[in-house]
């Protein structure tokens, strides 16, 4: 069992409208229909939401580190309209060019959020829309869950196959209400089940 209830969640396809020219601006942050609310719905049900996203366009000079910090502020005062917060947010600035240890699909975000939170990644919810994402995700421990939206909408069945062939432990979902009411579910036979042993 983890001493915290921990969901770590992709930002652009799964929070956001993904854009193909980076959200440079808080504006320019689109919230996916529904998925501020599912955030909040977990909050509520005492889950802690995490981001972990690479933001390659810090390190191409197309956005500098106060207009992110902006993006985020905007992001967490339009989850708070809808009753919902993301406690922390940790990205990659870097271009796949810098070849670090924290862009994804390799496993050092999932790591440093590990750390923050003192738990093991067993188990641990990570929401994604691409393939690189779940392979991060499996790389770390995490639980693998891909929605259906952002880079992952209209996936034709053959990609989709493909993605879950390399990653077979993944579960997929329409967007993030359905994986809230997933998570949600789950937690609730699992509640059940315990009390039948109490």
């Amino acid at each position: 069992m983890h001493s915290v209830k921990l969901v770590i969640f992709g930002r652009d396809g799964i929070l956001n409208e993904y854009r193909d020219d980076h959200v440079k601006a808080p504006q320019e942050w689109v919230p996916i229909k529904g998925a501020l609310e599912a955030v909040a719905r977990l909050n509520h049900a005492g889950w802690h939401a995490v981001v972990a996203t690479n933001q390659a366009g810090i390190g191409r000079g197309m956005i500098d580190m106060a207009s992110v910090n902006a993006v985020h502020a905007w992001m967490n005062r339009k989850l708070m309209e809808q009753g919902g917060r993301i406690d922390a947010v940790f990205f990659c600035p870097h271009t796949p060019e810098d070849q670090c240890d924290c862009r994804k699909p390799l496993p050092g975000m999932m790591k440093d959020i590990a750390l923050r939170y003192g738990i093991h990644l067993a188990g641990v919810p990570m929401v994604c829309d691409t393939l690189r994402d779940l392979q991060a995700a499996q790389t770390a421990g995490c639980e693998p869950h891909l929605v259906l939206t952002g880079r992952a909408a209209g996936l034709d069945e053959p990609t989709l196959l493909r993605y879950l062939e390399q990653v077979p432990a993944t579960t997929v979902h329409d967007d993030l209400q359905d994986f809230a009411d997933h998570l949600m579910r789950r937690e609730h036979v699992a509640d059940s089940h315990a009390g039948d042993l109490s």
